[in-house]
Protein backbone atom coordinates (compact mmCIF):
# COMPACT_ATOMS: atom_id res chain seq x y z
CA UNK A 1 0.00 0.00 0.00
CA UNK A 2 1.35 3.42 -0.93
CA UNK A 3 2.20 5.84 1.85
CA UNK A 4 -0.41 8.57 2.33
CA UNK A 5 0.35 11.82 0.55
CA UNK A 6 1.53 14.79 2.61
CA UNK A 7 -1.26 17.25 3.46
CA UNK A 8 -1.42 20.57 1.66
CA UNK A 9 0.53 23.49 3.17
CA UNK A 10 -1.50 26.06 5.10
CA UNK A 11 -2.74 29.25 3.55
CA UNK A 12 0.10 31.75 3.50
CA UNK A 13 2.98 29.28 3.12
CA UNK A 14 3.45 29.86 -0.60
CA UNK A 15 3.69 33.62 0.00
CA UNK A 16 6.84 33.16 2.13
CA UNK A 17 8.24 29.89 0.76
CA UNK A 18 10.64 31.64 -1.58
CA UNK A 19 12.39 33.46 1.26
CA UNK A 20 11.95 31.09 4.21
CA UNK A 21 15.20 29.52 5.51
CA UNK A 22 15.68 25.96 4.25
CA UNK A 23 12.24 25.91 2.60
CA UNK A 24 13.54 23.39 0.07
CA UNK A 25 13.75 20.93 2.96
CA UNK A 26 10.24 21.64 4.25
CA UNK A 27 7.34 19.22 4.21
CA UNK A 28 3.96 19.01 5.90
CA UNK A 29 3.07 15.96 7.97
CA UNK A 30 -0.17 14.89 9.62
CA UNK A 31 0.47 13.58 13.15
CA UNK A 32 -1.09 13.80 16.62
CA UNK A 33 -4.15 15.56 15.25
CA UNK A 34 -2.14 18.40 13.68
CA UNK A 35 -0.59 19.26 10.36
CA UNK A 36 3.06 19.98 11.11
CA UNK A 37 5.61 22.02 9.22
CA UNK A 38 8.91 20.16 9.53
CA UNK A 39 12.33 20.52 8.00
CA UNK A 40 14.80 17.66 7.67
CA UNK A 41 18.36 17.81 6.37
CA UNK A 42 21.46 15.62 6.37
CA UNK A 43 22.49 12.12 5.39
CA UNK A 44 20.45 9.01 6.06
CA UNK A 45 22.28 6.84 8.58
CA UNK A 46 23.95 9.76 10.35
CA UNK A 47 23.15 10.31 14.05
CA UNK A 48 19.67 11.78 14.37
CA UNK A 49 19.54 15.30 15.87
CA UNK A 50 16.30 16.95 16.95
CA UNK A 51 16.04 20.76 17.29
CA UNK A 52 13.11 22.34 19.16
CA UNK A 53 12.51 26.09 19.12
CA UNK A 54 11.04 28.21 21.90
CA UNK A 55 7.87 30.22 22.38
CA UNK A 56 7.13 32.60 19.53
CA UNK A 57 9.78 31.20 17.17
CA UNK A 58 9.75 28.58 14.40
CA UNK A 59 12.14 26.44 12.36
CA UNK A 60 13.72 29.63 11.04
CA UNK A 61 15.41 30.01 14.44
CA UNK A 62 17.71 27.12 13.46
CA UNK A 63 18.10 28.14 9.81
CA UNK A 64 21.88 28.57 9.70
CA UNK A 65 22.62 26.16 12.56
CA UNK A 66 20.67 23.40 10.85
CA UNK A 67 22.70 23.69 7.65
CA UNK A 68 25.93 23.36 9.63
CA UNK A 69 24.71 20.37 11.63
CA UNK A 70 23.46 18.63 8.48
CA UNK A 71 27.10 18.01 7.54
CA UNK A 72 27.38 15.52 10.41
CA UNK A 73 23.80 14.67 11.47
CA UNK A 74 20.37 13.73 10.18
CA UNK A 75 18.62 16.87 11.51
CA UNK A 76 14.91 17.39 12.13
CA UNK A 77 13.29 20.67 13.20
CA UNK A 78 9.50 21.15 13.48
CA UNK A 79 7.34 24.19 14.04
CA UNK A 80 5.65 23.59 17.40
CA UNK A 81 1.83 23.40 17.59
CA UNK A 82 0.26 26.75 16.78
CA UNK A 83 3.62 28.19 15.76
CA UNK A 84 4.92 29.14 12.36
CA UNK A 85 3.24 26.98 9.74
CA UNK A 86 2.07 24.11 11.95
CA UNK A 87 -1.70 24.10 12.33
CA UNK A 88 -3.43 26.00 15.11
CA UNK A 89 -3.83 24.33 18.49
CA UNK A 90 -5.81 25.00 21.64
CA UNK A 91 -6.19 23.65 25.17
CA UNK A 92 -3.97 20.92 26.54
CA UNK A 93 -1.80 20.59 23.43
CA UNK A 94 -0.37 24.05 24.27
CA UNK A 95 0.64 22.96 27.79
CA UNK A 96 4.05 21.47 28.52
CA UNK A 97 2.77 17.85 28.76
CA UNK A 98 0.58 18.44 25.71
CA UNK A 99 3.46 19.78 23.64
CA UNK A 100 5.62 16.83 24.70
CA UNK A 101 2.92 14.32 23.75
CA UNK A 102 2.22 15.99 20.42
CA UNK A 103 5.90 16.14 19.49
CA UNK A 104 6.34 12.51 20.49
CA UNK A 105 3.47 11.65 18.16
CA UNK A 106 5.21 13.47 15.33
CA UNK A 107 8.47 11.60 15.98
CA UNK A 108 6.59 8.30 15.99
CA UNK A 109 4.96 9.14 12.67
CA UNK A 110 8.32 10.04 11.13
CA UNK A 111 10.09 7.09 12.82
CA UNK A 112 12.65 9.57 14.11
CA UNK A 113 14.38 8.57 17.37
CA UNK A 114 16.89 11.34 18.18
CA UNK A 115 20.35 10.33 19.34
CA UNK A 116 20.94 13.93 20.45
CA UNK A 117 18.45 16.74 20.98
CA UNK A 118 18.80 20.47 21.52
CA UNK A 119 16.07 22.85 22.59
CA UNK A 120 16.04 26.62 22.89
CA UNK A 121 14.28 28.32 25.81
CA UNK A 122 10.88 26.60 26.26
CA UNK A 123 12.02 24.00 23.72
CA UNK A 124 14.51 22.72 26.30
CA UNK A 125 11.69 22.21 28.80
CA UNK A 126 9.76 20.20 26.20
CA UNK A 127 12.74 17.93 25.57
CA UNK A 128 13.33 17.35 29.28
CA UNK A 129 9.62 16.57 29.75
CA UNK A 130 9.85 14.03 26.91
CA UNK A 131 13.00 12.46 28.35
CA UNK A 132 11.45 12.16 31.82
CA UNK A 133 8.43 10.44 30.29
CA UNK A 134 10.52 8.04 28.20
CA UNK A 135 9.20 9.54 24.96
CA UNK A 136 12.76 10.13 23.76
CA UNK A 137 15.98 8.41 24.86
CA UNK A 138 18.85 10.48 23.44
CA UNK A 139 22.44 9.96 24.44
CA UNK A 140 22.64 13.69 25.22
CA UNK A 141 20.38 16.70 25.70
CA UNK A 142 21.37 20.32 25.18
CA UNK A 143 19.44 23.32 26.49
CA UNK A 144 20.10 26.70 24.91
CA UNK A 145 19.21 29.45 27.41
CA UNK A 146 16.63 27.09 28.83
CA UNK A 147 13.35 28.40 30.24
CA UNK A 148 12.97 25.95 33.12
CA UNK A 149 11.10 28.07 35.63
CA UNK A 150 8.29 30.63 35.43
CA UNK A 151 9.36 34.00 34.10
CA UNK A 152 9.64 36.83 36.59
CA UNK A 153 6.26 38.37 37.23
CA UNK A 154 4.50 35.22 36.04
CA UNK A 155 1.82 35.61 38.71
CA UNK A 156 0.69 38.66 36.72
CA UNK A 157 1.71 37.66 33.21
CA UNK A 158 0.16 34.19 33.07
CA UNK A 159 -3.38 35.36 33.92
CA UNK A 160 -2.91 38.22 31.44
CA UNK A 161 -1.86 35.76 28.74
CA UNK A 162 -4.92 33.62 29.51
CA UNK A 163 -7.20 36.64 29.22
CA UNK A 164 -5.62 37.68 25.93
CA UNK A 165 -5.74 34.15 24.57
CA UNK A 166 -9.48 33.69 25.12
CA UNK A 167 -10.22 37.00 23.37
CA UNK A 168 -10.68 36.09 19.69
CA UNK A 169 -9.64 39.58 18.58
CA UNK A 170 -6.32 39.72 20.44
CA UNK A 171 -4.22 37.76 17.96
CA UNK A 172 -5.50 39.82 15.04
CA UNK A 173 -4.86 43.06 16.93
CA UNK A 174 -1.28 42.09 17.81
CA UNK A 175 -0.63 40.88 14.27
CA UNK A 176 -1.96 44.16 12.87
CA UNK A 177 0.30 46.15 15.20
CA UNK A 178 3.26 43.99 14.20
CA UNK A 179 2.67 44.73 10.54
CA UNK A 180 2.35 48.49 11.04
CA UNK A 181 4.63 49.30 13.98
CA UNK A 182 8.10 48.40 15.25
CA UNK A 183 6.66 45.94 17.79
CA UNK A 184 8.70 42.92 16.59
CA UNK A 185 11.93 44.94 16.67
CA UNK A 186 11.21 46.15 20.20
CA UNK A 187 10.59 42.57 21.34
CA UNK A 188 13.80 41.34 19.70
CA UNK A 189 15.82 44.18 21.25
CA UNK A 190 14.92 42.77 24.65
CA UNK A 191 16.72 39.49 23.83
CA UNK A 192 20.15 41.15 23.85
CA UNK A 193 21.10 39.37 20.62
CA UNK A 194 22.53 41.04 17.52
CA UNK A 195 20.38 39.76 14.65
CA UNK A 196 20.72 40.63 10.98
CA UNK A 197 17.92 42.26 9.01
CA UNK A 198 16.94 39.03 7.30
CA UNK A 199 16.38 37.26 10.61
CA UNK A 200 14.45 40.22 11.99
CA UNK A 201 12.29 40.06 8.87
CA UNK A 202 11.39 36.44 9.59
CA UNK A 203 10.21 37.39 13.06
CA UNK A 204 8.23 40.28 11.59
CA UNK A 205 6.53 37.78 9.28
CA UNK A 206 5.64 35.48 12.16
CA UNK A 207 4.34 38.18 14.50
CA UNK A 208 2.21 39.45 11.63
CA UNK A 209 0.40 36.08 11.45
CA UNK A 210 -2.65 35.89 13.79
CA UNK A 211 -2.38 32.09 13.99
CA UNK A 212 1.20 32.31 15.21
CA UNK A 213 0.39 35.03 17.75
CA UNK A 214 -2.48 32.91 19.07
CA UNK A 215 -0.18 29.90 19.39
CA UNK A 216 2.45 31.85 21.31
CA UNK A 217 -0.11 33.44 23.64
CA UNK A 218 -1.82 30.09 24.17
CA UNK A 219 1.47 28.41 25.01
CA UNK A 220 2.29 31.08 27.59
CA UNK A 221 -1.20 30.91 29.04
CA UNK A 222 -1.07 27.13 29.48
CA UNK A 223 2.55 26.84 30.64
CA UNK A 224 3.23 25.44 34.12
CA UNK A 225 6.81 24.49 34.93
CA UNK A 226 6.45 23.64 38.60
CA UNK A 227 5.72 19.90 38.01
CA UNK A 228 8.78 19.70 35.76
CA UNK A 229 10.98 21.31 38.40
CA UNK A 230 9.82 18.77 40.98
CA UNK A 231 10.85 15.93 38.65
CA UNK A 232 14.27 17.21 37.60
CA UNK A 233 15.92 14.94 40.16
CA UNK A 234 14.71 12.00 38.03
CA UNK A 235 16.43 13.20 34.86
CA UNK A 236 19.08 10.64 33.90
CA UNK A 237 19.97 11.85 30.41
CA UNK A 238 23.36 13.63 30.28
CA UNK A 239 22.35 17.26 29.80
CA UNK A 240 24.34 20.38 28.95
CA UNK A 241 22.68 23.66 29.85
CA UNK A 242 24.25 26.48 27.85
CA UNK A 243 23.82 29.97 29.26
CA UNK A 244 24.69 33.31 27.77
CA UNK A 245 25.57 35.60 30.63
CA UNK A 246 23.96 38.63 28.98
CA UNK A 247 20.62 36.88 28.29
CA UNK A 248 17.93 39.47 29.07
CA UNK A 249 15.00 37.06 28.67
CA UNK A 250 15.97 34.04 30.78
CA UNK A 251 18.64 34.84 33.40
CA UNK A 252 21.53 32.33 33.58
CA UNK A 253 20.59 31.62 37.22
CA UNK A 254 17.56 29.66 35.90
CA UNK A 255 19.76 26.99 34.32
CA UNK A 256 22.19 27.05 37.23
CA UNK A 257 19.35 26.41 39.68
CA UNK A 258 18.01 23.58 37.49
CA UNK A 259 21.45 21.98 37.45
CA UNK A 260 21.42 21.85 41.26
CA UNK A 261 18.18 19.84 41.13
CA UNK A 262 19.60 16.99 39.06
CA UNK A 263 22.91 15.11 38.94
CA UNK A 264 22.76 14.78 35.16
CA UNK A 265 23.18 18.42 34.11
CA UNK A 266 26.28 20.56 33.64
CA UNK A 267 26.51 24.28 32.87
CA UNK A 268 28.37 25.73 29.90
CA UNK A 269 28.71 29.50 30.32
CA UNK A 270 29.23 31.83 27.37
CA UNK A 271 30.00 35.50 28.05
CA UNK A 272 27.78 37.13 25.45
CA UNK A 273 25.27 36.58 22.68
CA UNK A 274 21.92 37.15 24.35
CA UNK A 275 18.86 34.95 24.40
CA UNK A 276 19.02 34.19 20.67
CA UNK A 277 22.75 33.54 20.57
CA UNK A 278 22.32 30.39 18.48
CA UNK A 279 20.88 32.59 15.72
CA UNK A 280 23.55 35.27 16.04
CA UNK A 281 26.50 32.83 16.24
CA UNK A 282 25.42 29.51 14.67
CA UNK A 283 28.99 28.25 14.08
CA UNK A 284 29.74 28.44 17.79
CA UNK A 285 26.69 26.36 18.69
CA UNK A 286 27.30 23.85 15.89
CA UNK A 287 30.75 23.21 17.35
CA UNK A 288 29.30 22.75 20.85
CA UNK A 289 26.67 20.29 19.62
CA UNK A 290 29.24 18.35 17.61
CA UNK A 291 31.62 18.18 20.58
CA UNK A 292 28.77 16.99 22.81
CA UNK A 293 28.01 14.27 20.28
CA UNK A 294 31.65 13.20 20.20
CA UNK A 295 31.70 12.99 24.00
CA UNK A 296 28.59 10.79 23.82
CA UNK A 297 30.31 8.56 21.25
CA UNK A 298 27.80 9.36 18.52
CA UNK A 299 29.98 10.81 15.80
CA UNK A 300 32.87 8.39 16.34
CA UNK A 301 30.50 5.41 16.08
CA UNK A 302 28.92 6.76 12.91
CA UNK A 303 32.27 7.52 11.28
CA UNK A 304 33.67 4.07 12.14
CA UNK A 305 30.73 2.45 10.37
CA UNK A 306 31.40 4.34 7.12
Amino acid sequence: MAAPADPAPPEGWHAVEGRWPNAEHSRFVRAAGLVWHVQRMGEAGAPKCLLVHGTGASTHSFGALMRLLAERFDVLAPDLPGHGFTSEARGRVLSLPGMADALAGLLDTLDFAPAIAAGHSAGAAILIEMALGGRIEPAALIGLNSALEPIEGNAIFSPLAKALFVNPFTAHTVAFQARHTRLPRRLLANTGSALDETTIGHYETLVGMPSHVAGALGMMANWNLEPLQRRLADLKTPTTLIVNEDDRMVPPRVSRHAATLTNSATILSLPSGGHLAHEAAPHQFAEIIEETARTAGLLDTAEAAQ
